[in-house]
């Protein structure tokens, strides 16, 4: 699973154990997906944004610093007041199946996980809820959640997922370094995955007379 493609594609990641137990605490994932989200931020507006100490807040950023997860911007704050982003690039999870279970690289992998589906969720339930109040009416009518059904061979998922990134790419190339004026944070999902209790399409020419037996009972 992949967090913020940014247009450094040569930065992108796949956390190695050390970092992935270093992520591994539900704080530390909200403190990346607020800068991720919403830019560079201190300590202290970290704090404030997710209700902890400004103490709090260092400790765990330093612990991000050290596996590159965030870094500090030099260019702007004080010796008093230290300015943090998230790295440049995709941060990728590996695949959890490559560790044994009940290891702790698997445990972290599906703990950080977890947390990413947790805060997509709890995001666009702000927006349904509250994005009324908080947004002009063009802001709700650009706004958009399709589901759509198929019927697809793994490989012509894998098509679609790719097909929507490089439709994607463009508008991260474009606005994610250089946003435009009045702009605001946006957050584009996509879930594309098999539904577990569905059955597989039969192969053309397929003997279907029990189904239609069981039907007509």
């Amino acid at each position: 699973m992949s967090e913020d493609e940014t247009p450094e594609a040569q930065s992108d990641a796949t956390l190695g154990g050390a970092a992935l137990r270093a992520l591994a605490h539900p704080l530390r994932i909200r403190i990346l997906d607020e800068l991720s989200a919403y830019g560079p931020l201190t300590a202290t507006g970290l704090a404030a944004r997710l209700g902890e100490s400004s103490g709090v807040m260092s400790y765990h950023l330093r612990q991000l610093e050290k596996h590159e997860l965030v870094r500090e911007v030099t260019a702007r704050g004080t010796a008093r007041e230290r300015w943090w982003e998230r790295r440049p690039g995709g941060i990728s999870t590996p695949d959890a199946r490559v560790f044994a279970p009940g290891s702790a690289e698997r445990l972290a992998t599906q703990l950080i996980t977890n947390e990413w589906v947790r805060g997509r969720q709890q995001n666009y339930h702000e927006f349904l809820v509250e994005g009324e109040a908080a947004f002009e009416p063009e802001w709700i009518d650009a706004a958009a959640s399709h589901t759509s059904n198929l019927r697809l061979t793994p490989d012509e998922l894998r098509a679609l997922v790719t097909a929507v990134d490089a439709a994607i790419q463009p508008f991260i190339d474009r606005y994610k370094a250089d946003p435009s004026p009045g702009s605001r944070p946006v957050q584009i999902h996509l879930n594309a995955f098999p539904l577990v209790r569905g059955d597989p399409t039969p192969a053309e020419g397929a003997d279907d007379r029990d189904d239609r037996t069981e039907q007509e009972q």
